[in-house]
């Protein structure tokens, strides 16, 4: 098997795993949402540093590097929640599309995080993936709508966090370092909210959230593992089969459809996402 299909192969795996994380969320019922993503992210502090300890790996960071990892932290806790809240009011495939978002915005933050000047390209992509988020958020029916909004504003915090792993990544910090100070901030700052409302649990919905936290661990390190055996600019596209499960998984455990309007969406935002991939492969 070549390194391009591993590539892909973890990628599918890493999209399936996020997949199940939202079905797994949705199932553990009615919780406050900071005691879903306390759970979420424990066990991928936890699985974070087992990693760390069996590579030898130090978490030992210079000074520059400590805002961009609290800045990635910060982001990517609040894309989190606002993202598990969608999970919760919305359909499980249009909450996957608009956390999807996310590298779309990732391309605007690089623009003041990382002072990358995005080409023409790029703006359109970015224009043309809006518009397809638009037909999934559908705005015109008002505040029926609030969860997709917020779950678009958790792509955005999403694809800001990403920008900053980005950034980390530059400077060289490591996977495994990112993931685990990503997840011990999470906890901490759902800490509070648990303690002040914390809402008893069936053994049942204690076993889906740490499911959850599974899950959402073998996505990140199957992200991990596509990105070092294949570049973005080849595999990045198969990201979007997370919609694909997601709309499988919705149909036949909750009895969801997306509609027409949302189809269309979909159809914008996963084409602009596979013409930037063959345009950059073409480079």
């Amino acid at each position: 098997m070549t390194d391009q299909k591993r590539g892909i192969l973890f990628i599918v795996l890493a999209a399936a795993g996020f997949s199940l994380m939202a079905v797994f969320v949705r199932l553990s019922g009615k919780l406050p949402v900071m005691e879903k993503a306390f759970f979420r992210n424990i066990v991928a502090a936890l699985a974070a540093w087992i990693i760390l300890r069996r590579s030898g790996e130090r978490f030992h960071l210079e000074k520059r590097e400590w805002l961009p990892l609290f800045l990635r932290s910060l982001f990517g806790t609040i894309g989190l929640i606002a993202n598990f809240w969608a999970i919760d009011r919305l359909g499980i495939a249009d909450a996957a599309m608009l956390n999807k978002m996310s590298p779309f915005f990732a391309i605007l933050m690089s623009l003041f995080i990382l002072k990358e000047t995005p080409g023409r390209r790029d703006i359109l992509c970015l224009i043309t993936a809006l518009f397809g988020a638009a037909l999934v958020i559908k705005p015109g029916v008002g505040l029926a709508q609030l969860p997709a909004l917020v779950g678009l504003l958790g792509g955005l915090f999403a694809g800001t966090a990403y920008t900053y792993v980005r950034k980390l990544g530059k400077n060289g910090v490591k996977g495994p370092i990112i993931v685990l100070a990503f997840s011990v901030f999470s906890c901490a700052a759902c800490l509070p909210f648990l303690i002040m409302d914390f809402h008893p649990m069936t053994l049942r919905q204690l076993l889906f959230l740490l499911l959850a936290g599974a899950a959402a661990t073998l996505g990140q390190l199957g992200i991990t593992a596509a990105y070092r055996f294949a570049p973005a600019k080849e595999i990045s596209v198969f990201d979007y089969s997370q919609v694909v499960f997601a709309a499988i998984f919705g149909f036949f455990l909750f009895g969801e459809l997306p509609d027409a309007v949302s189809f269309l969406g979909y159809f914008l935002i996963i084409g602009t996402a596979l013409y930037r991939w063959r345009a950059a492969r073409s480079v």
